[in-house]
């Protein structure tokens, strides 16, 4: 990489942001590193960095459920990569991060040396898995591939709204959540239903379930 590179750190803990931050600097010259502990600081840092290079994003944060940050961020800034880091060494996580859009997955016990390489290959515009996560995964289900698929034809809008279903909003609460009308928030559920290829809420909330991470898969 030719100059300065600029890194999103995105992780709710400290000594986490800090030895990621420190894995950066001992990668690349002159690194930017701008450190967020929360999606919502994550949203914020993205639109007025437009130019970073890389997100380095933990799935377990406030503001996110599962791979619902995830989503939100690619939605958002379709252009910037993201790779998720996490606790988790589950080759499962692993293959439904890039599912659902990361450039890549590295786990958090990974060595500096594979950390490094992780983080070129994907600024290089590869994709980049650990080899345990290249193994196929019975267990993610052709409907759960076919709902990620579906799932990127959401705008950032659509998909806060469905995120608003899953917690059992009522259209009045998601309306004023999102600061606009309850006629919007229906053309917006009608536009989500068409493309998630379901009839009514409950089926919405039933497909948005692929989002979830098991518990002993948290950090």
């Amino acid at each position: 990489m030719q100059g300065s590179t600029k890194f999103l750190v995105a992780d709710d803990h400290p000594l986490f942001r800090a030895a990621l931050s420190q894995a950066v600097n001992g990668t690349f010259k002159n690194a930017e590193i701008i450190e967020c502990d929360s999606i919502k600081n994550l949203e914020i840092a993205a639109r007025q960095h437009q130019d970073a290079d890389l997100v380095l994003l933990d799935l377990h944060m406030p503001g996110a459920k599962g791979f619902s940050g995830l989503v939100l961020i690619r939605r958002e800034f379709p252009k910037l990569p993201v790779v998720v880091v996490s606790a988790s060494e589950s080759p499962d996580i692993g293959q439904r991060s890039i599912d659902f859009g990361a450039s890549g997955f590295i786990p958090k016990s990974s060595p500096l040396a594979t950390i490094t390489t992780a983080m070129k290959t994907i600024l290089e515009g590869n994709i980049w898995l650990p080899p345990a996560s290249e193994m196929p995964d019975a267990q993610r289900s052709n409907e759960e591939r076919d709902f990620a698929v579906r799932l990127r034809t959401l705008t950032p809008q659509q998909f806060r709204i469905l995120m608003h279903l899953g917690k059992g909003l009522l259209n009045k609460q998601i309306a004023d959540r999102l600061n606009i009308s309850e006629a919007t928030v229906r053309t917006h559920m009608t536009a989500v239903f068409k493309k998630l290829g379901v009839n009514n809420r409950t089926q919405a909330v039933i497909a948005a379930a692929y989002l979830n991470v098991d518990d002993e898969d948290a950090k």
